[in-house]
């Protein structure tokens, strides 16, 4: 029997390396008014974050500044970046 695709395996199996670990990455884009954005990893893999996820307190950042963050699970059958420390 042929493997599942991937979007029907469960999340835990399509975590990416990073998930759980704090990992070096830089903000790719952020939406102060949506309160939205993306950082890229170190390892080119980007991921969605909400500025609820800015452990410094604040709700924005700057586009292109360098941050430490998390990957944890978000909606249904996504990753997105959690604790976000910009550094």
């Amino acid at each position: 029997m042929p493997s599942e695709p991937p979007a029907h395996r469960p999340l835990a199996e399509r975590a990416p390396a990073a998930a759980g670990r704090a990992e070096p990455g830089r903000v790719a884009s952020f939406d102060v008014d949506a309160g939205l954005g993306v950082i890229t990893g170190a390892d080119g893999r980007s991921f969605p974050f909400h500025c609820t996820a800015i452990t410094d307190g604040t709700r924005r950042i700057d586009e292109g500044r360098a941050v430490i963050f998390a990957v944890g699970a978000g909606g249904p059958g996504r990753w997105e970046a959690i604790a976000v420390t910009p550094i």
